[in-house]
């Protein structure tokens, strides 16, 4: 593992005291940074914080991998059914850790439908041969409506190519016990992978809900588990200023109260692109809060953004330096790419090319992310960077669980619960209520009711 947390340029001596901290502005955090680690070791000894425990499992990846081999040798097409964080943690390790044409040259070919729009579910279909795909269904509860929905949709396809054997194209990542899909499993032996107690969807991406599409991939998720391991042991030390992950935390607080509510993250490498949208539902659902634990009403929490680097510069740039000082923007820097070759003007006579002239495009990248971090900091913009030296397993893996870390003492120090997400519920019952489903009549009454009401003003 190499991973580097600068955050220089948050500073008052680098940006100046009206946008920028002290040291004794995060100091005074420490205590409560200390406190909350000493109840994270604590709640993961109890199994009720599941993400704590995730780097330490040989066993599991043991099985795991034996499994892909098995999916890789029978199967041309491997089809991943979840939504949020059964879908965005493992899209970031497919898109960070394969080649991004990866479906053109390798099989299986791996897909994550991760959203119910009919018309992209049947392209996807025309795509494949549903007698050689493995269906690989991701759901705790296994009641979530639109995994569920997708499931349904290829059934379909399963019943009808393979009549009773459906079910040896099937296999699921739930709970372990309870659930729809354990119903299922009851009836038909499809292999069952576990999601641990304790383990919410958007922390879950180094339990199997990751690791198996990850393994089958070709993915080394033994390295990447030691990442993550490595990045544990760096985020269990009690120097609260040496530990990155409440330095995140606390710096992301401190900015909250001083109004800055939009976080921005931005990857200057297209592999890290998905780690950010990962990172916002991460950062979204776990801080976005009504209530502390006080039951006091705060309305906390930060919009989380993302953007690409250098491709953003030419988009969103100009508002994050002249625009609302409201942000935090956190760079996602590479040191070493894996295919980087030095440049040749081919046009001599064209000499505003010469300056190209033995670099090499990471060389540019880097050059624009230090250009648009100079901008910044002379703009009194705060800005973090995590820096890795290459993107591997061991460096996802770290990167994974340093946000999951950082959100956890975020939580602790907005003293709010970071693992919950009311709101998310209540969209799932009014949804469970207008399609119809038992149980859920008197909702549907109430939702109608509150239709009757409403006051429209359409154009169109």
């Amino acid at each position: 593992m190499s991973l580097k947390f600068d955050f220089s340029n948050v500073m008052e001596a680098n940006i100046g005291s009206t946008h920028g901290l002290s040291m004794e502005n995060i100091e005074a955090l420490s205590g409560k940074g200390l406190s909350a680690l000493k109840e994270f070791r604590e709640r993961a000894e109890k199994e009720e914080l599941g993400f704590y425990n995730l780097p330490n499992q040989d066993a599991l990846c043991d099985e795991i991998e034996s499994y892909a081999e098995t999916v890789r040798k029978r199967f041309d097409y491997f089809v991943h059914i979840g939504i949020g964080g059964s879908a965005l943690g493992p899209i970031a390790l497919q898109t960070s850790l394969r080649n991004s044409h990866y479906n053109s040259g390798q099989k299986p070919k791996i897909y994550f439908p991760d959203n119910i729009d009919p018309d992209w579910l049947h392209e996807l279909a025309d795509q494949i041969d549903v007698s050689k795909t493995l269906f690989h269904v991701v759901s705790k509860s296994g009641a979530t409506a639109e995994t569920a929905a997708t499931m349904l949709y290829f059934m379909d396809f399963l019943t009808s190519k393979l009549e009773d054997d459906f079910y040896k194209n099937l296999v699921f990542t739930t709970d372990p016990a309870a659930g729809l899909l354990n119903q299922i499993a009851r009836e038909y032996p499809i292999k069952c992978f576990r999601i641990p107690p304790g383990v919410g969807g958007r922390f879950s991406v180094l339990t199997p809900v990751g690791l198996v599409p990850a393994a089958i991939a070709g993915i080394d998720i033994k390295k990447l588990l030691s990442g993550a391991a490595d990045m544990a042991a760096v985020c269990d030390t009690e120097n609260m200023l040496e530990n990155p992950a409440f330095m995140f935390a606390a710096i992301h607080y401190l900015y909250m109260q001083k109004g800055k509510n939009i976080s921005v993250m931005m990857p200057y490498s297209n592999k890290l692109k998905d780690m950010a949208d990962w990172y916002k539902q991460l950062w979204a659902e776990s801080l976005g809060k009504r209530f502390d634990l006080n039951k006091e009403k705060i309305e906390c929490g930060q919009t989380p953004a993302n953007a690409l680097g250098a491709t953003d510069q030419h988009s969103q740039i100009q508002l994050y330096v002249e625009g609302p000082n409201d942000k935090l923007i956190t760079f996602l820097e590479v040191e070493q790419f894996k295919n980087d070759v030095e440049l040749k003007n081919h046009f001599t006579y064209i000499p505003e090319f010469d300056y190209l002239q033995g670099k090499t495009l990471g060389q540019l990248l880097n050059a624009e992310k230090a250009a648009t971090e100079l901008a910044l900091t002379n703009n009194q913009r705060p800005n973090l960077t995590i820096k890795v030296e290459e993107v591997s397993e061991e460096n996802i893996g770290a990167y994974f669980f340093l946000m999951e870390a950082a959100t956890a003492f975020a939580g602790a120090l907005l003293n709010i619960d970071a693992f919950n997400q009311p709101g998310v519920e209540e969209g799932k019952v009014a949804t469970y209520a207008l399609m119809d489903r038992k149980g859920y009549k008197q909702k549907k009454k109430e939702i109608e009711a509150m239709f009757a009401k409403k006051q429209f003003f359409v154009i169109g």
